[in-house]
């Protein structure tokens, strides 16, 4: 209830006024059934146009400090990240990968399209980087259809550093869902993995427009050299990050 509430009362109607975004391929994306939405990452704004611009709910998972935050300001943060269809996970363990993998399997088996964001971190500088190869593991395992989600604007409605909220248009655009059967019964191949991964940046690169950079954003901003950072089979960050 709080979902539609937030999308149809506020912020949602605030966001069509403000920053007027046009949607394309709306039909892309499947009247029932799960799908993985798989998102370029420029700003925390993401998730929430991307949402907006969809007749079906989406579910990201996000960090569990978002709803174990104490006093008041964790629990609106909890309501409101709650609301807005965030789901908890612990990234903090040993084990944080796999649990996020299953938690994305388990709300993919109740029919729900899940938010991921191949990047694994939101871009520095605009430009679209590496693909974490999670994304492939979970299309793999599951067989659902992999949806790609291009923002284009929102580093300019909300711009990295302190939160802003800026007036600019932004666009979402639902690519065409990719079927990765031809690949069944390949999960764990790291190389089909690989592939399966730069499919959908590629297709993220043609909707969005970006340049595409072959090395990993979460390296060049913990100024690791971008060869000693495994492509590690994990989910990436969602609005967390």
């Amino acid at each position: 209830m709080l979902y539609w509430l937030l999308k149809f009362v506020f912020p949602g109607p605030f966001m069509h006024i403000f920053n007027k975004p046009t949607v394309e391929g709306v039909e892309n994306i499947p009247a029932d059934g799960p799908a993985i939405m798989a998102g370029n990452h420029l700003s925390f704004a993401d998730w929430l146009f991307g949402p907006l611009m969809s007749p079906r709910r989406i579910t990201y998972l996000a960090k569990a400090e978002y709803f174990t935050t104490p006093g008041l300001k964790g629990r609106l943060q909890k309501w409101f990240f709650s609301g807005a269809g965030q789901y908890p996970i612990d990234r903090t363990g040993a084990d944080a990968a796999e649990d996020a993998l299953n938690t994305a399997k388990k709300l993919l088996a109740e029919g729900r399209l899940v938010g991921l964001y191949p990047e694994g971190t939101r871009s520095p500088d605009g430009r679209l980087y590496k693909g974490k190869t999670g994304l492939a593991r979970l299309a793999l395992d599951t067989g659902v259809p992999v949806i790609p989600v291009a923002v284009i604007g929102t580093d300019q409605v909300s711009p990295p550093g302190p939160f802003r909220w800026r007036f600019a248009k932004v666009t979402v655009k639902f690519g065409k869902p990719i079927d990765f059967s031809r690949y069944e019964g390949m999960g764990g191949n790291r190389f089909v993995e690989r592939a399966v991964t730069d499919e959908v940046m590629y297709d993220l690169m043609q909707l969005t427009g970006q340049e595409y950079v072959d090395v990993y954003a979460h390296s060049l901003k913990k100024g690791v050299p971008s060869g000693s950072v495994p492509d590690a089979a994990r989910i990436p960050d969602t609005a967390a990050s």
